[in-house]
């Protein structure tokens, strides 16, 4: 396989999609999921990226936060026997939910020395189709102020119930829209943010709180985030001297780094997770 990164420095923060200077809508957002994941499903017992844990790790089922009058329940990981506190990271499923796949992501995390949450934004339901992880995304796209309340929740989870020093977010798909959302909600207090092919906006007045280091993850062949999207936060977020980092792999599809999906592109993959983890260790452990 032919790829190759392109690497900008620019900052960007989680909203509408930017198309043509215009923002799009909810529908047409999840008309764009639709077509990127029409021939895609989850791959039962897949392993996330072929590997597992640096260190052991203890895990459990845990209610993180009550929203609209329900308790929600998220997917704890943490190295075992850890001494004493450490960073904590939001982890935020794809448009599929809290799956097996986001749950071993959250195990990998953790055995790089993090508390890592993943929480879930469908209150309990996963899909394993394309048209129920469209049903289950635009219901939540319907009520953001519940999925606002609920990651603001998990960072207050992590703070005050573990001591996280430090706390990071990290998405895919529909989760790295919201990775980049909780940056902006809660500016001063998220100390990293990863972004795996998530919506993106180019409104300076929108960006302009961001105060959170950013990664961003992207395909040049995605084209529910397309690459002249990717291409408008460069121009909208350099004039703001934010701090962000954009990878782009060419020859790379809408969620390549999910090994349980039908676009995985392994080396691809790899390399943005190393990345991804030298990103981590530098703004949660530094």
């Amino acid at each position: 396989m032919r790829w190759f990164v392109f690497l900008m420095s620019v900052t960007l923060a989680a909203g509408l999609v930017a198309c043509g200077g215009q923002e799009m809508s909810d529908d047409e957002y999840a008309e764009r999921m639709a077509k990127e994941h029409k021939e895609d499903s989850p791959v039962p017992g897949a392993s996330s990226l072929e590997g597992a844990p640096k260190t052991e790790v203890e895990s459990e089922t845990v209610t993180y936060a009550a929203v609209d009058g329900a308790e929600i329940q998220g997917y704890l990981a943490r190295p075992k026997n850890a001494a004493g506190p450490l960073p904590g990271i939001i982890v935020i499923h794809e448009w599929w939910g809290l799956n097996d796949n986001i749950r071993k992501m959250a195990d990998l995390l953790a055995g790089e020395g993090y508390t890592a949450l993943a929480v879930d934004l469908y209150n309990g339901k996963v899909a394993d189709a394309p048209e129920k992880a469209q049903e289950y995304m635009q219901a939540a796209m319907q009520n953001a102020v519940n999925g606002e309340d609920n990651l603001k929740q998990a960072y207050a989870y992590l703070e005050g119930e573990h001591n996280a020093p430090k706390v990071g977010t990290i998405g895919w798909c529909f989760g790295g829209g919201w990775s980049l959302a909780t940056a902006l909600i809660m500016p001063d207090k998220v100390d990293a943010s990863v972004v795996y092919y998530g919506r993106l906006v180019t409104d300076v007045a929108k960006l302009e709180p961001l105060n959170v280091p950013i990664l961003g993850i992207f395909g040049a062949e995605d084209q529910g985030i397309p690459l002249d999207m990717v291409k408008e936060f460069e121009k909208a977020l350099a004039s703001l001297d934010k701090d962000a980092s954009i990878h782009i792999y060419e020859g790379a599809d809408h969620a390549f780094a999910n090994p349980s999906g039908t676009h995985y592109e392994r080396e691809a993959a790899q390399d943005a997770w190393n990345k991804t983890l030298a990103f981590l260790a530098k703004h949660l452990k530094g």
